[in-house]
């Protein structure tokens, strides 16, 4: 029954999501920094209203942390940061940037080429180590490479984006959405790849021409490269051993995550193993380079800046043409690292105020940032594996994806659930082939309107499942194929937000001094996604028709 409180939830919930994609920050007094609301601070605020307003409870709260219905969101985290960080670690090697520049070798001064073999280097990556680690790596490669090349930006990026989040539905580990999907819908996580590899290769090829024929223009993709420029593979590959250590092992654990799925064990219990044993082989290996002076390749102990070449993302790239603009290099960290007698130094004048306790505090607290900094800077040229995968791990995913789960955990107490799973029933008349399209087409949208395409995942198997008494078995396992094509193809949508790698790339390219506006985001992907969602559940149709 709605009531009043469930009312309250609904707008609460909706104006949470409008902060998602819309973030603001609130002026403060001078001296206080800004108050943000945004993805990480506007579901928590959400939570804490609806708690003071008595629209949720403390057992609400536990269901969404602990989980319900199978889904567990400790399990989905877990996984994804264990998987993440050995993704990361495996970049930081330059095996990626390796692969970019021997792909860019063999397309040679082709553009048209050089464009298709971009673009399935980049699916394969985005296959086996997620769409979030090749974001990082190519995008940054992207950048440089357009700029020394001197091409158009936005076709380039525009199609590594739409490669990388269609190839992340292949494995259930490519996207925190697939983990969910086969959780909610108690989805083999070998039979998931099974389902999803067909939508994938027609989301994939139809993708590719749809990009093809709106970037014919030589403007965009040139038939000719005028300044092609052969590249050194191996100047990238900073530390060949990592990347024959790091490949086995997320090798291995993707395998060994498959396998334990027929036997119906958490994969988490094994990705975190994995992972704890990749930190400790950095740790170690780090440890044993640095105490025989055997720094990664173009990376000496003092920095890699003094030694005239600079890091693209933790990677090194040789200077290629001295026309780059040096502002459009992303150095290896953000923190500013001012000197210890910069940060000490006063003038004269105000040495007699030494004793006023504000100068005093000013003074403390310079000397603690001043010590922190060269702390952090030892650790760094130490472990610099570790140090660098740090900050390029996704720590706004944990209070954003526990907050979902809350705030749709109180949806369904507040009795929203069941009535949009009676919709549901009531739009499809529990037809495979409706349920499909619908939940499909419903999935694409809610990735832009529902908080990222995990907010939008979450939903959906709660209103499914809500449906599920009253559907086929194969209806049920039709949304889930349906959903999960939706998910990952919904992140090649009209707004950043729609996935966390949306909002990541533009980051990236912010920093690098690109800006690609919402409306041009939108107008460039708006072909592609609507020939990649006919096409996807066009094929779910099709292996619905064939299993059922």
């Amino acid at each position: 029954m709605i009531t009043g409180y469930s009312i309250a939830t609904l707008v609460v919930f909706v104006i949470s999501i409008g902060f998602v994609i819309y973030p603001v920050s609130i002026p403060t007094p001078r001296r206080i920094p800004r108050i943000p609301i945004n993805l990480t601070t506007a579901p928590i605020i959400a939570i804490a209203i609806l708690w003071a307003a008595q629209c949720l409870d403390p057992a609400v709260i536990c269901s969404g942390i602990v989980g319900t219905d199978g889904v567990k969101p400790y399990n989905i985290l877990i996984l994804f940061f264990s998987l993440a960080y050995m993704a990361i670690t495996l970049d930081i090697t330059g095996i990626l940037q390796a692969a970019a520049f021997w792909v860019s070798n063999k397309g040679g001064s082709n553009g048209w080429k050089l464009y298709s073999y971009f673009y399935i280097m980049l699916t394969l990556l985005s296959i086996f180590l997620g769409n979030d680690p090749v974001i990082l790596s190519g995008t940054a490669f992207l950048v440089y490479y357009i700029k020394v090349a001197e091409l158009n930006h936005i076709s380039w990026l525009m199609s590594e984006f739409a490669a990388a989040n269609t190839a992340s539905m292949v494995l259930f580990v490519g996207n925190p959405t697939n983990v969910v999907i086969c959780e909610g819908f108690g989805v083999n996580n070998a039979a998931f790849t099974a389902y999803t590899i067909l939508p994938f290769v027609a989301c994939s090829i139809f993708c590719f021409f749809a990009l093809g024929g709106q970037y014919h223009d030589p403007k965009y993709v040139p038939r000719r490269l005028t300044h092609a420029t052969d590249l050194n593979v191996r100047s990238v590959l900073l530390d060949p051993i990592g990347a024959c250590v790091g490949s086995f092992m997320l090798a291995s654990a993707l395998i060994l995550c498959l396998v334990v799925s027929f036997f119906g064990i958490d994969v988490w219990m094994i990705s975190l193993p994995f992972a704890v044993t990749k930190f400790i082989y950095d740790v170690a290996w780090d440890h044993y380079r640095f105490v025989h002076k055997k720094p990664m390749i173009g990376r000496g102990q003092t920095g890699p800046e003094e030694n005239g070449i600079e890091p693209v993302d933790g990677v090194i790239l040789n200077p290629l043409d001295s026309r780059i603009d040096h502002k459009s290099r992303h150095r290896q960290s953000n923190i500013p690292l001012p000197m210890t007698d910069e940060v000490n130094s006063f003038p004269d004048s105000d040495l007699s105020s030494i004793n006023k306790p504000l100068f005093s505090c000013k003074t403390l607290v310079a000397k603690l940032r001043s010590e922190l900094i060269v702390v952090y800077k030892r650790l760094h040229a130490h472990f610099p594996t570790f140090f660098t995968a740090l900050p390029r791990l996704p720590f706004a995913l944990v209070p954003f994806a526990f907050s979902q789960f809350i705030l749709i955990e109180a949806l369904s107490h507040q009795g929203w659930i069941d009535l949009f799973g009676t919709w549901l029933l009531r739009a499809t008349h529990g037809e495979m082939y409706r349920t499909i399209w619908l939940i499909g087409v419903l999935g694409v949208i809610l990735c832009n309107i529902s908080g990222t395409n995990i907010g939008a995942t979450i939903l959906l198997t709660k209103v499914v499942r809500a449906a599920a008494p009253m559907l086929p078995t194969p209806t049920i396992r039709a949304a889930a194929i349906a959903l999960a094509v939706a998910s990952n193809i919904g992140a090649v949508s009209f707004t950043f937000s729609a996935s966390l790698a949306g909002l990541l790339w533009r980051g990236i390219l912010k920093q690098k001094g690109i800006i690609v506006s919402q409306t041009t985001f939108a107008y460039w992907n708006v072909l592609p996604l609507v020939v990649m969602t006919v096409a996807g559940l066009s094929v779910v149709c099709a292996e619905m028709a064939v299993l059922y």
